[in-house]
């Protein structure tokens, strides 16, 4: 009996973690869709800025939610601290865990590699920093939107995320009660506030209005990409949602 509690629980373990990365990896995918699609609908001109704005945001996403923007949200320092493992759990610890679990109906995803999230919630913060850079593209310069990557990958998004995911409360005043299942409020309009915020303080693109109001076309410099791009996202939200 003891033996099989040990391997279900060493199964659940690793089904969470391995559905972590799997998901994670789908919505880093996703990245490749941003810029793909981006690339495509702006002007031929811009398509470099474009590239390097979409890899640039990534690596700063990555580097920030390191950094500070998983203690941020979660609290206690890196992701490699406080992971539950099954190693040097006798056979009394492990039956309360899964006591636990069971009692949840398995659905507090509670045992899994802290690791593998920290993978997810990075690839997630990106993806609501790649919601900003499409609304603002041919708009803002390119150190500008960096900057800004920095705070909004990390500090906005894992400040949010500690209200909501991890319970907190909001500056010590007051708790939210909300757990966003698949990031509709968190990431998309998170990402979709800030960038409504940065197209109002930016207006339009450049040359878009003419004299008397006429609206003057911006033709994307290639369709197909932008096309590649959108299924490239589409896939992607399999492991978002």
């Amino acid at each position: 009996m003891e033996s099989n509690l040990n391997h279900i629980f060493e199964l659940q373990y690793a089904m969470d973690t391995f559905y972590f990365l799997i998901c994670g990896a789908l919505v880093m995918w996703m990245a490749a869709g941003f810029a793909m699609l981006e690339a495509g609908l702006v002007r031929a001109k811009n398509t470099t800025e474009i590239l390097t704005k979409n890899v640039a945001l990534f690596a700063i996403a990555c580097t920030m939610y390191l950094v500070c923007g998983y203690d941020i949200m979660y609290g206690g320092g890196l992701f490699l601290s406080g992971i539950t493992t099954v190693s040097g759990m006798d056979d009394a610890a492990v039956a309360a865990v899964l006591t636990a679990s069971n009692d949840a109906g398995f659905a507090d995803m509670g045992e899994y590699a802290g690791a593998s999230d920290f993978f997810f919630q990075v690839v997630f913060v990106a993806t609501a920093m790649s919601i900003v850079s499409g609304a603002v593209a041919e708009r803002m310069k390119l150190w500008a939107f960096l900057i800004f990557a920095v705070v909004m990958t990390g500090f906005i998004y894992p400040m949010e995320g500690a209200w909501t995911w991890n319970g907190d409360s909001v500056f010590g005043l007051y708790e939210l009660n909300y757990s966003d299942y698949a990031g509709s409020g968190i990431v998309h309009m998170a990402g979709a506030a800030a960038a409504l915020a940065g197209v109002i303080l930016l207006g339009a693109r450049k040359g878009k209005y003419g004299a008397n109001g006429q609206i003057k076309a911006f033709p994307g410099a290639n369709l197909p990409l932008a096309t590649l791009g959108m299924f490239i996202l589409w896939m992607g939200w399999f492991g978002f949602n």
